[in-house]
């Protein structure tokens, strides 16, 4: 792909993902939140709001990790938040999240995508849980491809 194919692509995911005004006062939300209190301290926050979120939006019961999988990425798809790709392992479940929303200030990008994954993790894991996953397991950020493509691991 062309750096005009990706930028133009780029472009378009962020007008479908990320609504002037409501995105915009998110993105300087979390900014103050990990200024002041700075980034570590943040996450755990984060992820809270991941499982109050996943709470607010209950999954329904799943017989497969296909079917668990195309029940959030009916979520995923409401929220415009991307698409997530399941693999079972021997330890666990890899999690790929892309497409996440993205900031347009590219000097926010990285900010945003590691407050914006501590939701993810949270919000994962809550849902996980709800399925009937092991308390003392959780969703961790394992691998970033970019800032709108993560691997996840749940064990």
């Amino acid at each position: 792909m062309t750096d005009r194919a990706t930028s133009t692509a780029m472009a378009w995911f962020q007008q479908q993902q990320s609504a002037a005004g409501w995105f915009d006062l998110l993105t300087v939300m979390v900014d103050g939140m990990v200024r002041n209190a700075g980034e570590a301290e943040s996450a755990p926050f984060l992820r809270q709001m991941g499982e109050s979120l996943a709470q607010e939006w209950p999954l329904p019961a799943s017989e497969t990790v296909g079917e668990l999988e195309a029940n959030i990425n009916h979520f995923l798809t409401l929220f415009k938040w991307g698409v997530v790709t399941f693999s079972p392992t021997e330890s666990g479940i890899e999690l790929r999240h892309q497409a996440i929303p993205v900031s347009r200030d590219p000097e926010r990008q990285m900010r945003w995508c590691n407050a914006f994954c501590a939701i993810l993790e949270g919000m994962y894991s809550r849902w996980l849980l709800t399925q009937g996953g092991d308390v003392r397991l959780a969703v961790t950020r394992e691998r970033l491809f970019s800032t709108a493509d993560v691997l996840f691991r749940y064990n």
